[in-house]
């Protein structure tokens, strides 16, 4: 089996999340039997078992707080489109956990004491609406209701007030907060750092104190030039700024005891953690290596379990005691080669970008690929997907473009308008680092990418035709106006964020960054694959572009798989990848 493979193949576990009031009863995912499902983890008896078995694997769920149910959502082969189910943590029959609310997208989902549940819903006809399912398990019964999205934020911890994230000034991209009474919906309290929409300013739920009749909230905010921490009293409305003097993002969360903050900092691609004590102001760093942390939380005892990885090293559950918390049974993946970083001038300031290359010398074959969101980064984090390319001889260039989160508020929210454009752009001026410095053949150059970074390369590959060698495209949006058309509805608020309207109000906008536009200047060959219950960048759009490439007689393939946006199923994952490299060597060889 060659080493690419085997990190596919290898299983994997994620950071496990543990009950509030039972911390024994953990949970978690898993691919050991070959599809990603949940798992129930007994602490203090070691005991584990598979909890979901479905086709296309199931990743999305939580547990009670006292730990005796495990809650799952439950879609139609990768649609996102379902209901909450719940099924005790020890074994036994799934029951529909929320029996009076009808299937819908899920928008949030927060559990207290004694079976108390707030469900949020989204749909394309009604928008946002939440759900209070009472303890004593009678009917659901509404208590907020809006055609822009929003979602469930979290429950304080006596029960008697929730927190919504909503967008009703239309900026999905940064959102209000707004806390309701749980009994009646009647607002207690509102925070605005939009203005009504006129400032581009998110604030981000992170949780209530976790102490019984304490109304602080935790808020990530941008009042600065990136995402910081501050308290919220929602009852008596003052406001408490931290010293946490970081460069970069910070998130945070509360430790159980709500005496500290477990703070972890983002910045350059790469993740650090603290532990921030909120009666001296002591922010104090916590001991990992370099590389990126997926995923951490503090434990009732003060250790800290976190999810760690590099680009050369594969993700562990590591303690802050030092030992490994958690990993599968059986094959361990390979490591890679670790990422060197580059800076680029841009056309609006400097370009971070990660680079794995191969043995010998340059120029190699390159593959420049293009990260998802677009509201994310690409990290020093494990891939198997560069690793599989530098195996085969590929240097690999990773960008975090204009719209990347982790380098500030005015980079992430320059995605504005001129939406794949301005991306490519960045993308372009790293294009022609790489090929000037020698790392890259310009002869063979791959753009590839999935969902946004499939979108980027569909784009680019017809507004820089003579850039690119191939392009492979995964899930990607192809055909703008259609997608927006078919797309689920918390998608559309995006898309009208970032066009500034929908296809009607601005058809100029959306004409000019689809794909289908382009077309007809494509040269390379192209391969897209695609899920046909895909609710994010829907089948239809992507049979359009098709459609077109066969009636230009440009060269092209297409996969399409039975699931949604991408698959949990290892199997059907290492196929995808397969043909993908088959495609890319048999154009430009490695």
């Amino acid at each position: 089996m060659p080493e690419w493979e085997k990190r596919y193949r290898a299983p994997r576990v994620g950071l496990p999340e543990w009950a509030e009031d039972a911390p024994d009863h953990s949970l978690f995912v898993s691919n050991v039997t070959g599809t990603y499902e949940l798992y129930a983890w007994d602490r203090a008896t070691g005991g584990r078992r598979q909890v979901t078995d479905r086709p296309n694997g199931t990743t999305d769920g939580t547990l009670s707080r006292d730990g005796a149910w495990v809650w799952w959502f439950s879609d139609t082969d990768g649609d996102e489109f379902g209901v909450w189910m719940r099924q005790p943590f020890g074994g036994g029959d799934d029951i529909p956990a929320a029996p009076g609310l009808d299937p819908s997208y899920p928008a949030g989902l927060a559990l207290g004491a004694d079976g108390l549940a707030v469900v949020g819903r989204s749909t394309d006809d009604e928008g946002t609406s939440v759900h209070v399912i009472p303890p004593d398990g009678g009917e659901p019964y509404e208590i907020y209701r809006h055609a822009e999205s929003g979602g469930v934020g979290d429950l304080s911890e006596d029960g008697t007030l929730v927190v919504i994230e909503h967008t009703e000034h239309g900026d999905a991209m940064h959102s209000a907060l707004r806390v309701l009474r749980v009994a009646d919906g009647s607002v207690v309290a509102e925070l605005d750092d939009t203005d009504g929409g006129r400032r581009e300013l998110g604030l981000d739920c992170l949780g209530f104190a976790p102490t019984a009749g304490d109304t602080r909230l935790l808020v990530g905010h941008q009042r600065a030039d990136r995402w910081l921490p501050m308290i919220w009293d929602v009852a008596s409305g003052k406001e408490t700024a931290l010293a946490i003097e970081l460069p970069g993002d910070v998130h945070a969360e509360w430790y159980p005891d709500g005496s500290a903050l477990l703070v972890v900092h983002d910045f350059h691609a790469r993740g650090e953690m603290f532990r921030y004590d909120l009666a001296t102001g002591t922010l104090s760093p916590l001991d990992s290596a370099p590389g990126s942390i997926g995923g951490a939380s503090a434990r009732p005892d003060g250790t800290v379990e976190y999810l760690w990885s590099s680009a050369e090293l594969p993700p562990a559950v590591r303690s802050t005691t030092g030992v490994i918390v958690l990993e599968a049974p059986g094959l361990r993946a390979p490591a890679s080669v670790p990422v060197r970083d580059v800076w680029v001038d841009g056309p609006a300031g400097p370009i971070h970008a990660l680079v794995q290359q191969p043995e010998g010398e340059g120029p190699f074959p390159a593959v420049f690929e293009i990260h998802g969101g677009p509201t994310w980064h690409d990290s020093d984090s494990f891939a198997a997907g560069p690793a599989a390319w530098v195996d085969h001889g590929f240097a690999v260039v990773r960008v975090n473009y204009r719209g990347s989160t982790g380098y500030g508020r005015e980079w992430t929210d320059a995605l504005k308008h001129r939406v794949g454009l301005i991306e490519l752009e960045d993308i372009a001026a790293v294009r022609e680092w790489a090929v000037s410095s020698g790392l890259a053949d310009p002869a063979r150059l791959v753009l590839t990418g999935g969902s946004w970074g499939g979108y980027l390369t569909l784009l680019g590959l017809g507004t820089q035709p003579d850039a690119w060698s191939v392009g492979i495209a995964a899930v990607p949006v192809a055909d703008y106006p259609t997608a927006y058309a078919d797309e689920m509805e918390a998608l559309k608020a995006l898309d009208r964020t970032f066009f500034g309207g929908s296809p009607t109000e601005v058809p100029e906008r959306y004409e000019a960054s689809s794909p289908l536009t382009y077309v007809e200047e494509v040269s390379a060959p192209v391969y897209i694959s695609a899920g046909m219950n895909d609710p994010r960048c829907p089948i239809r759009q992507i049979d359009n572009y098709v459609e077109r490439l066969r009636e230009l007689d440009k060269p092209h393939e297409v996969y399409r798989y039975d699931a949604g946006h991408g698959s949990l199923v290892v199997e059907e994952r290492i196929k995808q990848v397969r043909l993908e490299l088959a495609f890319a060597l048999r154009h430009v060889g490695g």
